[in-house]
């Protein structure tokens, strides 16, 4: 058996919803198709699908396979693009990850002039605040924000993220200052989360020692803007990247507070396949990617 057309076809049938549908687009017969899947099911031992008369359905083995084959695919393609000769430019798409606030306020714009040098390239922004898997979604490019856990992906560090805690002179005249994290039990705290209860804030103590407060929110937001909204308009206290809210620093519209129990940094990294698979199209995105942000420092790290 051929795996990798085993593969091809298993992957085809289940894009296109039947083993007919498969047979017509590859063009194969009907026959054939049945063949390969009956041989992958024998190959691995497990049920890839469960046929009825009128529609096809995963296992959740045939997910597995499915998910794992799909990227095996892709990344073949993705050699085959990188290897070939000649190539006068690039071209096709790259999807791309990244947290709400980051991807709306620094990548998006980023991406304007990367589609002017790129006239044949297309550009998929995925905006979302969970963790994404990077083969099941098929993203090429992915930021992240936080320490990352060991993987055989290639990661490049574009700056450092500080989460500070702030809130509106008005609010802190009005309910007082904390002076230590355990101090927030008896504010107004702002939430950023997808569910409303209870949200971890990291601290330190200003040293080495580490501590993670249980803040039960007074008001919870999916939205890290609207946040920082209602902290000016006084709702109470929010933790937020410092340089979302620099210029409402500046201004006075907020103060910084609790200072010396902030958590160190966090690393901003953007993640991708290795460069031995990565196409060319993938390799000049995140070329391009780090020299804007290091032109830009979105974060102002230059002016500390």
């Amino acid at each position: 058996m051929d795996r990798l057309a085993a593969l091809t076809i298993f992957v085809r049938v289940v894009d296109a919803g039947s083993l007919s549908a498969a047979a017509r687009s590859l063009p194969s017969s009907l026959t054939s198709v049945s063949r390969q899947i009956s041989s992958l099911e024998q190959q691995f031992g497990t049920q890839l699908l469960l046929r009825t008369t009128r529609r096809l359905a995963l296992t959740d083995d045939g997910r597995i396979l499915y998910d794992r084959a799909k990227s095996i695919l892709g990344e073949l393609r993705e050699v085959e693009l990188a290897l070939s000769s000649g190539r006068q430019e690039l071209s096709g798409r790259v999807r791309v990850s990244a947290p709400t606030l980051l991807g709306r306020s620094v990548i998006a714009p980023m991406l304007v002039e990367f589609l002017r040098r790129h006239p044949s390239v297309s550009v998929d922004l995925l905006l979302a605040d969970r963790a994404i898997d990077m083969i099941e979604e098929n993203i090429h490019v992915a930021l992240r924000v936080g320490r990352l856990a060991d993987s055989p992906l290639i990661a490049r560090k574009l700056g450092d993220l500080q989460m500070i805690v702030c809130a509106s002179p008005a609010y802190l005249q009005r309910c007082g200052i904390p002076q230590t994290p355990a101090d927030l039990a008896r504010h107004d705290c702002l939430v950023f989360s997808d569910a409303p209860g209870v949200g971890d804030w990291r601290f330190t103590d200003g040293a080495t020692a580490k501590s993670k407060i249980a803040i039960t929110a007074r008001l919870w937001i999916n939205s890290l803007d609207a946040l920082v909204s209602a902290a000016i308009e006084g709702a109470g206290i929010v933790r937020v990247p410092f340089w979302q809210v620099r210029d409402e620093l500046a201004a006075g519209r907020l103060q910084r507070i609790l200072e010396g129990h902030e958590p160190p940094p966090a690393p901003v990294h953007l993640l991708f396949q290795s460069s031995r698979l990565a196409s060319p199209k993938t390799r000049a995105f995140v070329d391009y990617l780090v020299e804007q942000w290091r032109a830009i420092d979105p974060f102002g790290t230059r002016n500390g």
